[in-house]
């Protein structure tokens, strides 16, 4: 927590001279402990076609230029809830979706075939399996790794070692004797259960407040892109959008399309990494700011994320989280002018800012 705080109000003391040329690999290796998605732009094809995609007049449109200050702010949050609820609902939620795997050895037993015919040209093929068996491991009977579990759970939670082990305490016997059935995969799932109970209570009881500091246009233009998920288009403030998905049944492909060439928009943009909420579970980029034209619709700048489909079951906790956090920064504690939600195409945007 107080490195991402650190982070987020750009205080991180400097590394050592002989790391300063790699800090960015390192915060960004230091982030993926927290959100692995960090990571997704760190490797590319080098062989893929690169396009030069700087802004154009669109983003200069008043329009624009009025959304975009409304949004390019930096935040910070504070949480404060009740442990007890935590541990209530955590152990209730372990007890009801914990199950670990017990760790087994196969051994396949083979005979080598004295003659090989013609098409036999891997020398593994000069084997045939007779046998397969499964045995299970007792695991911690064999080992001598010492867990901490408590530490472990507490350390990937953000949570302190005595609230941790009043939710062990209080789990079903049965579960917490899966421990010596796998132990990293009872500590790896015990935590991740924990979490989820924690990123539904955090989204209650959350609070931001604007920071010093706002985002700069150049997020938009830094890095480079893979050219094959770009479509070209005519009102997004860069010639090219690049989307996390381009095959024609993509969600995301089918909403820029028609944010394209739908008479209410004016102007819109996908968000890139660089521009995130912070959040207890994760930083948090939205998909598309889009600014319409007045008269036309109820709210004229709206913040969008789109999914395949708004089923809340088909969330993450985590991912739900994440969202209801954006949803209470930029339709409660931002401003009036700016609207958040979660869609599956332009038509359900419609239908939901003539409700909000």
């Amino acid at each position: 927590e107080l490195y991402h705080a650190d982070l987020i109000n750009n205080v991180l003391k400097p590394l050592p001279d002989d790391l300063k040329p790699y800090s960015e690999g390192i915060h960004m290796l230091i982030q993926s402990i927290f959100e692995e998605s960090v990571l997704d732009d760190m490797f590319e094809d080098g062989h893929s076609t690169k396009v030069n995609n700087e802004l154009n007049e669109n983003f200069y449109k008043e329009e624009f230029q009025t959304l975009w200050n409304y949004i390019n702010h930096k935040y910070t949050y504070r949480v404060e809830f009740d442990s007890n609820e935590l541990i209530r609902k955590a152990i209730a939620h372990i007890n009801n979706n914990l199950y670990v795997t017990r760790k087994t050895i196969q051994k396949t037993t083979g005979e080598h075939r004295d003659k090989l015919n013609e098409y036999d040209f891997d020398k593994e093929t000069a084997f045939e399996r007779t046998k397969m068996e499964t045995e299970q491991m007792d695991v911690v009977s064999q080992s001598q790794a010492k867990y901490d579990v408590i530490g472990k759970i507490a350390e990937t939670t953000v949570l302190t070692r005595k609230t941790v082990a009043a939710i062990l305490k209080g789990i079903e016997p049965q579960k917490m004797d899966m421990f010596g059935v796998n132990p990293e995969e009872f500590i790896a799932k015990t935590s991740k259960l924990i979490k989820e109970q924690k990123a539904t209570m955090i989204v209650e009881y959350i609070k931001y407040d604007t920071i010093e500091g706002k985002y700069d246009a150049e997020i938009f233009t830094a890095g480079s892109q893979n050219f094959d998920r770009a479509i070209k288009v005519k009102k997004h403030i860069q010639d090219y959008v690049f989307l996390d998905g381009i095959s024609e049944d993509s969600v995301e492909k089918r909403f820029a399309q028609d944010l394209d060439v739908a008479e209410e928009v004016c102007v819109y943009a996908k968000l890139p990494k660089g521009f995130s909420i912070p959040t207890p579970v994760g930083n948090y980029t939205p998909d598309w700011a889009i600014a319409f034209n007045k008269g036309t619709v109820k709210h004229i700048f709206f913040i969008a994320e789109t999914k395949g489909t708004m089923e809340t079951l088909q969330f993450r906790e985590i991912e739900k989280a994440k969202i209801m956090c954006a949803r209470k920064l930029f339709n409660e504690l931002s401003t009036s002018k700016v609207k958040y939600h979660d869609v599956s195409s332009y038509q359900e945007l419609l239908n939901i800012m003539g409700q909000l």
